[in-house]
C-alpha cells in the first residue's frame, strides 16, 4: 500500500502545526491496529498540498480512525461502510467528540442512483423533558444545569444512525465495520499531546464523575502524552452492538445500564425513551452557487439553510475579484452572516415540531430583500438587525468526516457530544461517554447556549424534539457530479467555515489543502462581534475598523476534512487546526 501524506504551511497560518510521519498500515480483523508512533511537529514546510489518490479517500479527525477508514474500502467496502466504520473508531480514539453516545448527521450520495440521502440522528429529548426545565422558580437559568448534569443528556442516536446507514447503504456486516473500533478500545493506543491537553483542560469536568476518572484519569490525574488510553468496558459494549445491532443500545444490557446512570442521578432518560429512538431520512437542502450544486443537512440543521441564504446574498458580488483576504469580501461575508443568524435565532427547530420556512429562508427573492439591508462600506449594527419575513417567499410545500470511494459514493458526517467529553459523564459500566446536547434547545428566549446563540419559541425544550444544531456536512456538484465533500467541528462556527471553504474553492480558486489553512472569520449577529483568525494584515483589520466592524482576534476556529474529487482521483486535505487530524488515500 502506498502511503499519501500533504504537508504545507501558509505565512497566515504559519503557527499550525502539521502533523507528520505516520504510515499507513493494513487493520485487519483479527489484529487490532498498530500503535501511532510518537508525532512530530514541523513547521518548515513551504509547500501547501493536498493529499493525492486515485482509488478512495477518507478525511478525519484522527489518524488511526482515517486508516480503519481506508482499510475498509480497499477490502472492498464502499463510502458507508468505511464511514460507518471510522465513526465507530472516532468513538475509540477521539473521545471527547466522536462517540456512540451523542449524535449527528449523515449525507451520503449514491453513485448508482444519484439520490442524496440527509440521515437524521440527532439527539431527542426525552419524554419528561419540559420547557422550563432549567430554570429556577423565579424564571432565571440554572447555571450548569444543561450543561454538566444528568438533565443535559439527550436521547444518543448515533449508534441507530450509523445502523441505519450500514443496513440501508452499506455492503458489509456491522461485525466486519466494527472490528477495528473493538480492538483499539481493548487494545488501547497512545494518547496524542492534543488530546492529553484536552483532558487536562477538562480535568474538573470529568473528575466529578468516578466512572469518568476511571478511564480517563491515572494516580488521580489525566492521562498524559504517551500513556495508553485502553477502554475495557467500551470495548464490551461495541462487542454487543456488533453482535446483537442497535438494539443492544435502545433496549439490551447497554439500555438498562444507561437507564439505572440515570435513575441514580436524577435523569430523565427511561427505557422507552431509547427504544423509541428513531433515525429520520430527510431531504437534502439545495442550493446553486455559481453554476455549482450545493446539498446541505436542513433542519433540524440550521447550517444547510444558513450556508445557501448566505451564497443566495454573496453571489451577486465579484468576491473573487475583491480576493479572498480582502477587506472588502470579510465585510461582505461578515454582513451575510449576521443578517443569516439572525433568522435563525427566530424560525430555525425541529421540523416535526414547528414549521421552518426552509424554502422561504433559501429563496433568492428573500436574499435580494436581504442584500439591500447591507451597507457595502458600512457595517449595520446588529441591534438594528430584526430576524427578517421570510415566510411571504414560503410555499405550502458537530467532529466531521468525509468519504469518498473509486465508485462515486460520497459520504459527509458530523457527529457529537456537544462541548468536549459531552456531558462528562460516562454510563457506569459501558465505558460510554454521554452528551450534553439538551443545551442546544433555546433554555430561556433570548438567553444565548453555551455558543452565544440566542433562540426562542421554535427550538424550546419539548418532548421527544430534537435540538437545533450549526452541524453542516455538505457535498458540492458540479454538472450534477461529485465536486467537494466537507464539513467541519465548531459549535457555532461550523456554518461559517464550511461556507469559507467552499467559497474559497469556488470564488478563489484554491485547492483544497490552501483552503483550509485560510484564516476564517465568524459573525453570529449576537454578540455583535466579528471574530477573526490571526493572520490577516493590519491594514485589512483596520479598514474593516473603519467600516464599523467590531473586530476580535481569537484562536483557530473550525477544523475541515475536505475531499475534492478530480478527474484523475482525490484530492483531500486535513484541516491542521487539529494535529491528530489526517487524510488518507489509496
Amino acid at each position: 500500500m502506498q502511503r499519501f501524506i500533504g504537508f504545507g504551511k501558509s505565512a497566515t497560518m504559519a503557527l499550525l502545526p502539521l502533523c507528520v510521519g505516520l504510515a499507513l498500515l493494513p487493520v485487519s480483523a483479527q489484529t487490532p491496529p498498530p500503535t501511532v508512533p510518537v508525532v512530530k511537529y514541523d513547521l518548515s514546510y513551504d509547500i501547501i498540498s493536498p493529499v493525492h489518490s486515485t482509488h478512495g479517500m477518507v478525511s478525519s479527525e484522527q489518524a488511526l480512525a482515517s486508516k480503519v477508514g481506508v482499510d475498509i474500502l480497499q477490502r472492498g467496502g464502499n463510502a458507508v461502510d468505511a464511514g460507518v466504520a471510522v465513526g465507530f473508531a472516532l468513538a475509540v480514539v477521539l473521545p471527547n467528540a466522536g462517540n456512540i453516545g451523542g449524535g449527528g448527521f449523515m449525507m451520503i450520495h449514491d453513485a448508482k442512483t444519484g439520490k442524496n440521502v440527509a440521515l437524521d440522528f440527532r439527539e431527542m429529548a426525552p419524554q419528561r423533558a419540559t420547557r422550563n426545565m432549567y430554570l429556577d422558580d423565579k424564571g432565571n437559568v440554572v447555571p450548569g444545569r444543561s450543561l454538566y448534569t444528568h438533565l443535559a443528556i439527550g436521547v444518543p442516536g448515533t449508534v441507530a444512525g450509523l445502523s441505519h446507514a450500514l443496513s440501508r447503504y452499506g455492503t458489509m456486516t456491522l461485525s466486519q465495520v466494527m472490528q477495528p473500533a473493538i480492538a483499539l478500545a481493548e487494545k488501547g493506543y497512545p494518547v496524542s499531546r492534543s488530546l492529553a491537553q484536552i483532558l487536562a483542560a477538562e480535568r474538573d469536568h470529568l473528575g466529578q464523575w468516578e466512572a469518568s476518572k476511571a478511564i480517563f484519569f491515572k494516580q488521580g490525574r489525566p492521562l498524559q502524552e504517551g500513556e495508553m488510553l485502553v477502554q475495557k468496558d467500551l470495548a464490551k459494549s461495541l462487542r454487543l452492538i456488533a453482535k446483537q445491532g442497535p438494539k443492544a443500545f435502545y433496549e439490551g444490557a447497554i439500555a438498562h445500564k444507561i437507564v439505572a446512570e440515570m435513575d441514580k442521578h436524577g435523569g430523565l432518560i427511561n427505557a422507552e425513551d431509547l427504544k423509541n429512538y428513531k433515525v429520520v431520512e430527510r431531504e437534502p437542502v439545495v442550493g446553486n452557487y455559481r453554476g455549482y450544486q450545493v446539498m446541505s443537512m436542513p433542519p433540524p440543521s440550521s447550517g444547510g439553510v444558513h450556508i445557501i441564504q448566505m451564497m443566495n446574498i454573496l453571489e451577486r458580488y465579484p468576491l473573487k475579484q475583491y480576493g479572498a483576504d480582502s477587506a472588502q469580501t470579510i465585510h461582505l461575508m461578515a454582513e451575510a452572516m449576521r443578517l443569516a443568524y439572525a433568522d435563525r435565532s427566530e424560525y430555525l427547530g425541529d421540523p416535526d415540531f414547528t414549521k421552518v420556512p426552509v424554502k422561504g429562508l433559501t429563496s433568492r427573492a428573500y436574499a435580494d430583500e436581504l442584500a439591500k439591508k447591507i451597507n457595502p462600506d458600512r457595517a449595520t449594527p446588529s441591534v438594528d438587525i430584526k430576524p427578517g419575513q421570510p415566510q411571504p417567499y414560503e410555499s405550502d410545500q458537530t467532529t466531521h468526516f468525509s468519504v469518498a470511494d473509486k465508485d462515486g459514493n460520497l459520504v459527509a458526517t458530523t457527529y457529537t457530544l456537544n462541548l468536549n467529553f459531552g456531558s462528562g459523564i460516562v454510563a457506569a459500566g459501558t465505558g460510554i461517554t454521554l452528551n450534553n446536547e439538551m443545551d442546544d434547545f433555546a433554555v430561556k428566549p433570548g438567553v444565548p447556549n453555551a455558543f452565544g446563540l440566542i433562540g426562542g419559541d421554535a427550538n424550546a425544550v419539548g418532548p421527544y424534539k430534537r435540538p437545533l444544531s450549526s452541524m453542516s456536512p455538505t457535498f458540492v456538484l458540479k454538472d450534477g457530479k461529485p465536486f467537494l465533500v466537507t464539513g467541519s467541528p465548531g459549535g457555532s462556527r461550523i456554518i461559517t467555515t464550511t461556507l469559507q471553504t467552499i467559497l474559497n474553492v469556488i470564488d478563489h480558486d484554491m485547492n483544497v489543502a490552501e483552503a483550509a489553512i485560510a484564516p476564517r472569520i465568524h459573525h453570529q449577529w449576537a454578540p455583535d462581534v466579528l471574530r477573526v483568525e490571526k493572520g490577516l494584515s493590519a491594514d485589512t483589520l483596520k479598514i474593516l475598523q473603519d467600516k464599523g466592524q467590531k473586530i476580535s482576534v481569537q484562536p483557530a476556529m473550525g477544523r475541515t476534512q475536505s475531499i475534492q474529487i478530480r478527474p484523475n482521483g482525490f484530492d483531500g486535505f486535513s484541516d491542521p487546526r487539529n494535529p491528530d487530524g489526517r487524510t488518507l488515500g489509496f
